[in-house]
């Protein structure tokens, strides 16, 4: 019979971790849950569930209102997408991953589901990731010997794999401020076969910062369900830097979406995934031109 455990504190959690981290039967860890168990409807669930839903601290978004933090942002591990959605006080750095947050799932799924298990699910689709890449976002990991922090560049590596150990605990998501004396514009456009309720069939989220001369000093974009991992585009936010806003949905030619693989589906071809995200791409610049 398959085992379920609810720790209340984090010192609990992680070490239980560490209690099969090495050979037998490992734990499943969940939180919101929203992609475990319906995976597993029709069956019996075999697995040994960690379940760290109780574990309150982790929970919230710190950091300063106005994009002046020295030290940025931290996102707790258990934030869901609506407390996320729901974070007026958040600046404008955080708009496009607040418009993702409102496009994933139904209302139910947001208040369950949670940031951190929607990058350890892994998925190519994962309407987060390519938010939080152009966030030059960081995840933080814990185990009862310590905590380290990995680029999340790093973190995802393939379909359904990261590089959290099994000892380890997603415990928040390390967000930089942006760059000083800057105005920043964020929009994150996704493509499918509705409006809600819907699998990306690809998506693309983009932030320039701009000086006060009115040129982008920074950008930075990524794409996500085109490859097995969330791209960012770094030839194109190349290209960009020096220019003006208004300059930039001209700019984005198909050799800058040259590094990623799109796979034919039920939703798309790989050839319409291409162009699609190409067209996002000039469609988020247009957002962000005004």
């Amino acid at each position: 019979m398959a085992a379920y455990l609810r720790p209340s504190a984090l010192p609990d959690a992680l070490e239980a971790l560490a209690s099969r981290a090495t050979g037998g039967r490992g734990w499943v860890v969940v939180a919101g849950a929203t992609d475990h168990y319906p995976a597993r409807v029709g069956r019996v669930p075999d697995e040994d569930v960690l379940d760290v839903s109780a574990l309150g601290g982790l929970r919230g978004i710190i950091g300063g209102a106005t994009g002046t933090a020295e030290s940025g942002w931290r996102i707790g591990a258990l934030t869901t997408w609506s407390d996320l959605a729901d974070a007026d006080d958040l600046p404008p750095l955080f708009a496009g991953l607040r418009r993702a947050a409102r496009t994933i799932g139904g209302l139910q799924v947001q208040n369950r589901a949670t940031l951190a298990g929607n990058l350890c699910n892994a998925s190519p689709a994962a309407d987060g990731v390519p938010n939080l890449l152009a966030l030059d976002a960081a995840v933080e990991l814990a185990s009862a010997s310590g905590v380290r922090r990995v680029p999340l560049g790093e973190f995802i590596v393939g379909n359904r794999r990261t590089v959290r150990r099994p000892e380890e605990l997603v415990t928040g998501i390390l967000v930089p401020p942006p760059l000083a004396d800057t105005t920043v514009r964020s929009a994150f456009e996704k493509l499918g076969s509705r409006a809600y309720l819907v699998i990306s069939i690809a998506m693309v989220a983009a932030i320039l910062e701009v000086d006060r001369e009115g040129r982008i000093a920074r950008a930075r974009l990524a794409v996500g369900a085109c490859s097995e991992v969330a791209e960012r585009l770094t030839a194109l936010e190349t290209e960009l830097r020096g220019r003006r806003p208004a300059e930039a949905p001209a700019i984005p030619r198909s050799d800058h979406l040259a590094t990623l693989s799109p796979i034919d589906d039920v939703r798309g071809s790989a050839a319409y995934r291409q162009d699609a995200a190409l067209v996002l791409v000039r469609r988020a610049l247009e957002a962000l031109a005004g």
